[in-house]
């Protein structure tokens, strides 16, 4: 197989099955059991959660309508967050009607989307762009039907439940990495930080995580750069970066900073110079970071979430819902454990298209 990467073929290989192995479709492995952080009092991240087996809803009750609203479909994180909740959706026999806002400058744009994707729906599923400025019209849906965050987090006022990882916790492990390799009294390193767009559902949260990761090490955050996370935008603040802190040793952003942040230290050979971390999972990252081009970055399982999601609004529906709060562990993924991953739990298969619709 000359030109082949057997390795990571046969990671994609794995990350096909996930159809099969997530939702339990052999018989003969019993029920599903997802194992899940819940968190009491829901909607609150200051708590430790606890560890449970969550096993979700085989079939609804009846084929209900479920709208489900996203920030944007512009890389493979949220891909594969709409892998899961199209599979789960499936499984459980009811419909999804897909919407994406094309980016997190676009509230008003998802404002328009939501109310008009919701009012023929039995629940609403929203990915926020923005932590509280959906909330008015977040309250006027939530007197119809129920409404479920899920991965961004968001104000919970008119929320019925929420499907999530502390991104506090997703910004810290990545700092705690990277304080790990260069503890305090060691020699000073320049991290260049790129958090995300300001005023996104889980900026502010991951931004006081990575400060709390990083606070006894010796690396010092000498510039921040604010944007949105597509790869052009990332693009052109990392040449911008480049050109105006070429001493910089790290560059720390999204996923699709890392990604971008590859591609142009490539092109400028300086590729051995400067070290990168993404703060969460997505297939480019896993690839990266096989390839020894992207260090780290944590995992907080988004087909999962996605599953969680439709569980939770069949469940709200039903009235059978029982915890309010739950997401995935959260694992930080490097070298050391990249082809052992779970790559079920972590990436949609190669396969999978984004799906607007399930009948």
């Amino acid at each position: 197989m000359k030109g082949v990467n057997v390795p990571i073929l046969r990671a994609v290989a794995a990350a096909a099955l996930l159809s099969t192995v997530a939702t339990g479709a052999n018989a003969d492995e019993g029920p599903v059991v997802w194992h899940l952080d819940a968190w009491q009092p829901p909607f609150d991240y200051s708590h430790a959660p606890a560890a449970i087996d969550y096993r979700p809803v085989a079939k609804a009750a009846k084929h209900w309508k479920i709208c489900a609203s996203y920030p944007h479909l512009k890389d493979s994180y949220w891909v594969s967050v709409n892998y899961g909740m199209v599979e789960q959706a499936k499984a459980a026999g009811v419909g999804l009607t897909v919407v994406e806002a094309g980016g997190y400058p676009n509230l008003d744009r998802q404002i328009e989307q939501i109310r008009t994707c919701s009012a023929g729906a039995d629940a609403l599923i929203v990915g926020t762009v923005s932590y509280d400025g959906l909330t008015p019209t977040i309250q006027e849906i939530a007197r119809r039907i129920p409404v479920i965050a899920a991965v961004n987090d968001i104000n919970d006022a008119g929320i019925t439940a929420k499907t999530g990882v502390s991104w506090e916790e997703m910004g810290r492990s990545v700092g705690a990495y990277l304080a790990g390799l260069h503890p305090a009294g060691s020699k000073r390193v320049k991290v260049a930080w790129f958090p995300g767009p300001k005023g996104a559902g889980w900026v502010q949260f991951v931004e006081a995580g990575f400060q709390k990761g990083i606070k006894n090490s010796s690396a010092e955050i000498t510039v921040t750069k604010w944007g949105d996370t597509g790869l052009e935008i990332q693009l052109l603040l990392i040449e911008e970066l480049l050109e105006t802190h070429p001493d910089i040793d790290y560059i720390v952003g999204s996923a699709l900073t890392a990604d971008a942040a590859v591609s142009v230290l490539r092109a400028q050979q300086r590729e051995n110079e400067i070290k990168i971390l993404a703060d969460y999972f997505t297939h480019g990252t896993f690839r990266e970071i096989y390839r020894d081009k992207v260090l780290a970055a944590p995992t907080d399982s988004p087909p999962i979430q996605g599953r969680i999601a439709i569980d939770q609004a069949i469940r709200a529906i039903e009235g059978t819902l029982q915890y309010k709060h739950i997401g995935p562990h959260v694992e930080i993924v490097d070298k050391a454990n990249v082809l052992s991953l779970d790559l079920d739990q972590s990436l949609a298969p190669a396969w999978f298209k984004p799906t607007f619709e399930v009948k």
